[in-house]
Protein backbone atom coordinates (compact mmCIF):
# COMPACT_ATOMS: atom_id res chain seq x y z
CA UNK A 1 0.00 0.00 0.00
CA UNK A 2 1.30 3.64 -1.08
CA UNK A 3 1.01 5.65 1.96
CA UNK A 4 2.89 8.47 0.73
CA UNK A 5 -0.53 11.07 0.36
CA UNK A 6 -1.44 10.30 4.18
CA UNK A 7 -0.89 13.74 5.17
CA UNK A 8 -3.75 14.34 2.24
CA UNK A 9 -6.12 11.75 5.02
CA UNK A 10 -7.93 14.56 6.91
CA UNK A 11 -8.99 16.49 4.56
CA UNK A 12 -10.05 13.21 1.96
CA UNK A 13 -12.05 12.09 5.48
CA UNK A 14 -13.76 15.57 5.52
CA UNK A 15 -14.99 15.20 2.26
CA UNK A 16 -16.20 11.43 2.50
CA UNK A 17 -17.99 12.44 5.48
CA UNK A 18 -20.15 15.32 3.83
CA UNK A 19 -20.93 12.92 0.87
CA UNK A 20 -21.68 9.81 3.16
CA UNK A 21 -24.46 12.09 5.29
CA UNK A 22 -26.22 13.11 1.89
CA UNK A 23 -26.47 9.26 0.99
CA UNK A 24 -30.14 7.78 0.33
CA UNK A 25 -30.12 5.52 3.75
CA UNK A 26 -32.67 3.05 5.25
CA UNK A 27 -32.92 1.34 8.68
CA UNK A 28 -31.24 -1.30 8.73
CA UNK A 29 -31.34 -4.49 10.99
CA UNK A 30 -32.25 -3.17 14.00
CA UNK A 31 -28.59 -2.18 13.90
CA UNK A 32 -28.07 1.50 15.63
CA UNK A 33 -26.38 2.79 12.21
CA UNK A 34 -28.41 3.04 8.89
CA UNK A 35 -27.51 1.40 6.12
CA UNK A 36 -25.69 3.71 3.26
CA UNK A 37 -26.57 3.64 -0.65
CA UNK A 38 -23.44 4.37 -2.45
CA UNK A 39 -22.71 3.41 -6.00
CA UNK A 40 -25.60 0.91 -5.73
CA UNK A 41 -24.74 -1.12 -2.55
CA UNK A 42 -25.61 -0.48 1.23
CA UNK A 43 -23.12 0.15 3.78
CA UNK A 44 -22.60 1.11 7.19
CA UNK A 45 -21.00 4.33 6.98
CA UNK A 46 -18.22 3.53 9.62
CA UNK A 47 -17.10 0.63 6.44
CA UNK A 48 -17.77 3.35 4.14
CA UNK A 49 -15.43 6.10 5.03
CA UNK A 50 -12.67 3.44 4.86
CA UNK A 51 -14.51 2.15 1.08
CA UNK A 52 -13.90 5.59 -0.09
CA UNK A 53 -10.80 6.22 1.17
CA UNK A 54 -9.07 2.91 -0.28
CA UNK A 55 -11.09 3.69 -3.44
CA UNK A 56 -8.61 7.59 -3.38
CA UNK A 57 -5.60 6.24 -1.89
CA UNK A 58 -4.61 2.45 -2.50
CA UNK A 59 -2.45 1.26 -4.55
CA UNK A 60 -1.55 -2.46 -4.78
CA UNK A 61 1.14 -4.34 -4.80
CA UNK A 62 2.32 -6.18 -8.26
CA UNK A 63 1.78 -9.58 -6.57
CA UNK A 64 -1.36 -9.03 -4.43
CA UNK A 65 -4.31 -11.24 -4.17
CA UNK A 66 -7.73 -9.58 -3.01
CA UNK A 67 -10.25 -11.71 -1.76
CA UNK A 68 -13.74 -10.69 -1.96
CA UNK A 69 -16.94 -12.33 -0.55
CA UNK A 70 -20.24 -11.17 0.81
CA UNK A 71 -20.02 -10.92 4.26
CA UNK A 72 -20.67 -14.55 6.13
CA UNK A 73 -20.29 -16.55 2.74
CA UNK A 74 -16.97 -18.77 4.22
CA UNK A 75 -14.69 -15.45 4.23
CA UNK A 76 -12.59 -17.01 7.31
CA UNK A 77 -12.39 -20.17 5.51
CA UNK A 78 -11.26 -18.65 2.47
CA UNK A 79 -8.82 -16.11 4.34
CA UNK A 80 -6.93 -19.14 5.94
CA UNK A 81 -6.74 -21.22 3.61
CA UNK A 82 -5.07 -18.66 1.22
CA UNK A 83 -2.87 -17.83 4.35
CA UNK A 84 -1.68 -21.21 4.38
CA UNK A 85 -1.26 -22.07 0.54
CA UNK A 86 0.77 -18.89 0.87
CA UNK A 87 2.96 -19.22 3.52
CA UNK A 88 3.63 -23.56 3.57
CA UNK A 89 6.90 -23.33 2.80
CA UNK A 90 7.94 -20.96 6.28
CA UNK A 91 6.14 -23.11 8.26
CA UNK A 92 7.39 -26.77 6.67
CA UNK A 93 9.78 -27.45 9.27
CA UNK A 94 7.76 -26.93 12.11
CA UNK A 95 10.45 -24.72 13.46
CA UNK A 96 7.63 -21.50 13.77
CA UNK A 97 4.59 -21.58 14.69
CA UNK A 98 2.45 -21.09 12.04
CA UNK A 99 0.19 -17.66 12.57
CA UNK A 100 -3.00 -19.81 11.97
CA UNK A 101 -2.66 -21.32 15.28
CA UNK A 102 -1.89 -17.89 17.17
CA UNK A 103 -4.73 -15.62 15.25
CA UNK A 104 -7.66 -15.72 13.83
CA UNK A 105 -7.75 -15.08 10.47
CA UNK A 106 -9.21 -12.01 10.06
CA UNK A 107 -6.22 -10.67 11.64
CA UNK A 108 -3.28 -11.82 9.39
CA UNK A 109 -5.12 -11.21 5.97
CA UNK A 110 -6.88 -7.40 6.61
CA UNK A 111 -9.65 -5.89 5.62
CA UNK A 112 -8.83 -3.48 2.51
CA UNK A 113 -11.84 -0.91 3.40
CA UNK A 114 -10.33 -1.31 7.52
CA UNK A 115 -6.70 0.00 6.59
CA UNK A 116 -7.94 3.03 6.15
CA UNK A 117 -10.88 3.79 8.84
CA UNK A 118 -9.24 1.76 11.83
CA UNK A 119 -5.61 2.95 10.51
CA UNK A 120 -4.32 -0.28 10.17
CA UNK A 121 -0.76 -1.60 8.37
CA UNK A 122 -0.60 -4.46 5.98
CA UNK A 123 1.92 -7.02 6.32
CA UNK A 124 3.91 -6.19 3.15
CA UNK A 125 4.92 -9.34 3.30
CA UNK A 126 2.00 -11.15 2.74
CA UNK A 127 -0.24 -10.62 -0.70
CA UNK A 128 -3.25 -10.70 0.80
CA UNK A 129 -5.81 -8.74 1.40
CA UNK A 130 -9.78 -9.35 1.48
CA UNK A 131 -12.84 -6.91 1.29
CA UNK A 132 -16.79 -7.06 0.43
CA UNK A 133 -17.33 -4.38 -2.05
CA UNK A 134 -18.82 -5.20 -5.17
CA UNK A 135 -16.61 -5.39 -7.83
CA UNK A 136 -17.69 -2.01 -9.64
CA UNK A 137 -16.18 -0.46 -6.19
CA UNK A 138 -12.61 -1.48 -5.92
CA UNK A 139 -10.38 0.70 -6.28
CA UNK A 140 -9.83 1.43 -9.89
CA UNK A 141 -5.83 0.67 -8.66
CA UNK A 142 -6.85 -2.62 -8.44
CA UNK A 143 -8.61 -2.99 -11.44
CA UNK A 144 -5.92 -1.77 -13.92
CA UNK A 145 -3.64 -3.46 -12.22
CA UNK A 146 -2.48 -6.14 -14.78
CA UNK A 147 -0.73 -8.46 -12.51
CA UNK A 148 -3.27 -8.15 -9.16
CA UNK A 149 -5.03 -11.04 -8.60
CA UNK A 150 -9.21 -10.97 -7.17
CA UNK A 151 -10.47 -14.34 -5.78
CA UNK A 152 -14.09 -14.46 -5.44
CA UNK A 153 -16.57 -17.07 -3.25
CA UNK A 154 -20.27 -16.81 -3.14
CA UNK A 155 -22.95 -18.68 -0.96
CA UNK A 156 -26.32 -20.28 -1.44
CA UNK A 157 -28.31 -16.79 -0.47
CA UNK A 158 -30.22 -18.94 2.22
CA UNK A 159 -27.42 -19.68 3.94
CA UNK A 160 -26.04 -16.31 3.53
CA UNK A 161 -29.21 -14.64 5.05
CA UNK A 162 -29.09 -16.90 8.43
CA UNK A 163 -25.65 -16.75 8.87
CA UNK A 164 -26.09 -12.93 8.74
CA UNK A 165 -28.97 -13.23 10.61
CA UNK A 166 -27.31 -15.18 13.41
CA UNK A 167 -24.39 -12.72 13.66
CA UNK A 168 -26.45 -9.17 13.54
CA UNK A 169 -28.50 -10.52 16.66
CA UNK A 170 -25.05 -12.03 18.68
CA UNK A 171 -24.04 -8.52 18.24
CA UNK A 172 -26.99 -6.66 19.88
CA UNK A 173 -27.62 -6.33 23.80
CA UNK A 174 -31.60 -6.21 22.49
CA UNK A 175 -33.61 -9.16 21.83
CA UNK A 176 -33.35 -11.00 18.76
CA UNK A 177 -34.13 -8.93 15.25
CA UNK A 178 -37.50 -10.70 14.01
CA UNK A 179 -36.60 -13.31 11.34
CA UNK A 180 -39.70 -12.48 9.59
CA UNK A 181 -38.37 -8.42 9.35
CA UNK A 182 -34.84 -9.54 8.69
CA UNK A 183 -35.59 -11.59 5.61
CA UNK A 184 -37.97 -9.15 3.95
CA UNK A 185 -35.17 -6.84 4.05
CA UNK A 186 -32.88 -8.75 2.79
CA UNK A 187 -35.08 -9.78 -0.25
CA UNK A 188 -35.41 -6.33 -1.74
CA UNK A 189 -31.76 -6.14 -1.04
CA UNK A 190 -31.10 -4.20 1.98
CA UNK A 191 -27.94 -5.64 3.51
CA UNK A 192 -24.75 -4.74 4.36
CA UNK A 193 -22.87 -4.54 0.86
CA UNK A 194 -25.81 -5.83 -1.11
CA UNK A 195 -28.23 -6.19 -2.82
CA UNK A 196 -26.72 -9.99 -2.31
CA UNK A 197 -27.78 -10.38 -5.90
CA UNK A 198 -25.90 -7.27 -7.44
CA UNK A 199 -22.44 -7.94 -5.55
CA UNK A 200 -22.44 -11.46 -7.06
CA UNK A 201 -23.01 -10.52 -10.37
CA UNK A 202 -20.44 -7.87 -10.96
CA UNK A 203 -17.90 -10.45 -9.92
CA UNK A 204 -19.08 -13.65 -12.52
CA UNK A 205 -19.10 -11.43 -15.25
CA UNK A 206 -15.90 -10.12 -14.49
CA UNK A 207 -14.50 -13.38 -14.31
CA UNK A 208 -15.81 -14.30 -17.34
CA UNK A 209 -14.19 -11.35 -19.19
CA UNK A 210 -11.05 -11.92 -17.39
CA UNK A 211 -10.40 -15.41 -16.10
CA UNK A 212 -6.76 -15.06 -15.84
CA UNK A 213 -7.49 -12.22 -12.89
CA UNK A 214 -10.70 -13.70 -11.20
CA UNK A 215 -11.45 -16.60 -9.89
CA UNK A 216 -14.88 -17.60 -9.24
CA UNK A 217 -15.78 -20.19 -6.79
CA UNK A 218 -18.74 -21.45 -5.00
CA UNK A 219 -19.00 -21.90 -1.01
CA UNK A 220 -20.82 -25.39 -1.71
CA UNK A 221 -18.33 -26.48 -4.31
CA UNK A 222 -15.30 -26.23 -1.93
CA UNK A 223 -17.27 -28.12 0.86
CA UNK A 224 -17.63 -30.65 -1.65
CA UNK A 225 -14.42 -31.37 -2.85
CA UNK A 226 -11.85 -29.23 -0.74
CA UNK A 227 -8.76 -30.80 -1.89
CA UNK A 228 -9.72 -30.21 -5.70
CA UNK A 229 -10.37 -26.64 -4.96
CA UNK A 230 -7.02 -25.58 -2.92
CA UNK A 231 -4.99 -26.77 -5.51
CA UNK A 232 -7.03 -24.62 -7.99
CA UNK A 233 -6.57 -21.93 -5.72
CA UNK A 234 -3.14 -22.44 -5.40
CA UNK A 235 -2.55 -22.77 -8.59
CA UNK A 236 -4.86 -19.47 -9.72
CA UNK A 237 -2.16 -17.37 -6.57
CA UNK A 238 0.91 -18.52 -8.25
CA UNK A 239 1.76 -21.22 -5.38
CA UNK A 240 1.00 -24.37 -7.45
CA UNK A 241 2.00 -27.62 -5.49
CA UNK A 242 4.62 -29.44 -6.75
CA UNK A 243 4.02 -33.44 -7.12
CA UNK A 244 5.96 -34.20 -4.07
CA UNK A 245 4.23 -32.12 -2.03
CA UNK A 246 1.17 -34.16 -3.24
CA UNK A 247 2.89 -37.05 -2.00
CA UNK A 248 3.65 -35.74 1.51
CA UNK A 249 0.11 -34.53 2.34
CA UNK A 250 0.63 -31.05 1.90
CA UNK A 251 -2.49 -30.37 0.75
CA UNK A 252 -4.44 -32.60 3.17
CA UNK A 253 -2.75 -30.42 6.02
CA UNK A 254 -3.66 -27.30 4.82
CA UNK A 255 -7.25 -28.94 4.28
CA UNK A 256 -6.91 -30.27 7.99
CA UNK A 257 -5.93 -26.82 9.54
CA UNK A 258 -8.02 -25.12 7.75
CA UNK A 259 -11.03 -27.09 8.52
CA UNK A 260 -13.94 -25.71 10.65
CA UNK A 261 -13.48 -28.18 13.51
CA UNK A 262 -9.53 -27.35 13.44
CA UNK A 263 -10.16 -23.68 13.57
CA UNK A 264 -13.11 -23.09 15.44
CA UNK A 265 -11.37 -25.50 18.78
CA UNK A 266 -8.45 -23.54 19.12
CA UNK A 267 -8.08 -21.53 21.63
CA UNK A 268 -8.13 -17.63 19.98
CA UNK A 269 -11.22 -18.46 17.90
CA UNK A 270 -13.10 -19.95 20.98
CA UNK A 271 -12.22 -17.22 23.18
CA UNK A 272 -14.71 -14.49 23.99
CA UNK A 273 -11.98 -11.72 23.78
CA UNK A 274 -12.59 -9.03 21.36
CA UNK A 275 -11.12 -9.33 17.53
CA UNK A 276 -8.63 -6.81 16.94
CA UNK A 277 -9.82 -6.81 13.44
CA UNK A 278 -12.70 -4.83 13.16
CA UNK A 279 -14.08 -1.65 14.37
CA UNK A 280 -16.74 -3.21 16.53
CA UNK A 281 -17.20 -5.30 19.52
CA UNK A 282 -16.93 -8.74 17.50
CA UNK A 283 -15.94 -11.67 19.38
CA UNK A 284 -13.53 -13.83 17.97
CA UNK A 285 -15.78 -16.71 18.34
CA UNK A 286 -18.53 -14.99 16.45
CA UNK A 287 -16.98 -16.20 13.45
CA UNK A 288 -17.05 -19.59 14.05
CA UNK A 289 -21.46 -21.08 14.13
CA UNK A 290 -21.62 -23.65 12.37
CA UNK A 291 -20.41 -23.27 8.72
CA UNK A 292 -22.78 -25.86 7.39
CA UNK A 293 -24.39 -25.98 3.87
CA UNK A 294 -27.78 -25.93 4.68
CA UNK A 295 -28.53 -24.93 7.78
CA UNK A 296 -31.81 -22.95 6.25
CA UNK A 297 -33.72 -25.51 6.48
CA UNK A 298 -33.94 -25.14 10.50
CA UNK A 299 -35.15 -21.82 10.13
CA UNK A 300 -36.81 -20.56 6.66
CA UNK A 301 -40.32 -21.85 6.59
CA UNK A 302 -41.55 -23.09 2.83
CA UNK A 303 -43.02 -19.74 1.90
CA UNK A 304 -39.58 -18.17 2.76
CA UNK A 305 -37.81 -20.54 0.20
CA UNK A 306 -40.02 -20.43 -2.27
CA UNK A 307 -39.55 -16.61 -2.30
CA UNK A 308 -35.86 -16.39 -2.05
CA UNK A 309 -35.37 -19.09 -4.65
CA UNK A 310 -37.51 -16.98 -7.08
CA UNK A 311 -35.83 -14.05 -6.51
CA UNK A 312 -32.35 -15.55 -6.95
CA UNK A 313 -33.89 -16.95 -10.27
CA UNK A 314 -35.27 -13.93 -11.80
CA UNK A 315 -31.80 -12.26 -10.78
CA UNK A 316 -29.51 -14.84 -12.08
CA UNK A 317 -31.92 -16.01 -15.14
CA UNK A 318 -29.41 -16.24 -18.29
CA UNK A 319 -26.41 -15.80 -16.31
CA UNK A 320 -25.11 -18.99 -15.66
CA UNK A 321 -25.69 -18.61 -12.15
CA UNK A 322 -27.12 -21.64 -10.09
CA UNK A 323 -27.39 -22.80 -6.52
Amino acid sequence: MNLSNLEELPETVIECQKIISNLPKEISWKLPLNLHKYQEFWCYPNFLEGVMLAQKCFTPQPTDIILCTLPKSGTTWLKALCFAIFARSQYSDGSKINPLLKKMPHDIVPVLEFLYCMGRQRDSRTPLLSTHVPYASLPKSIIKCSTCKVIYMCRDPKDVFISQWHFVCRQLDIDAIPLQEAFDKFCIGLSAYGPYWDNILGYWKASLEHPEKILFLKYEDLQHDTLFYVKRIAEFMGYPFTAEEERQGIVQNIVNLCSFESLSNLEVNKSDKIGTAFPSKFENNAFFRKGKVGDWKNYLTPEMVKRLDQITKDKFNGSGITF
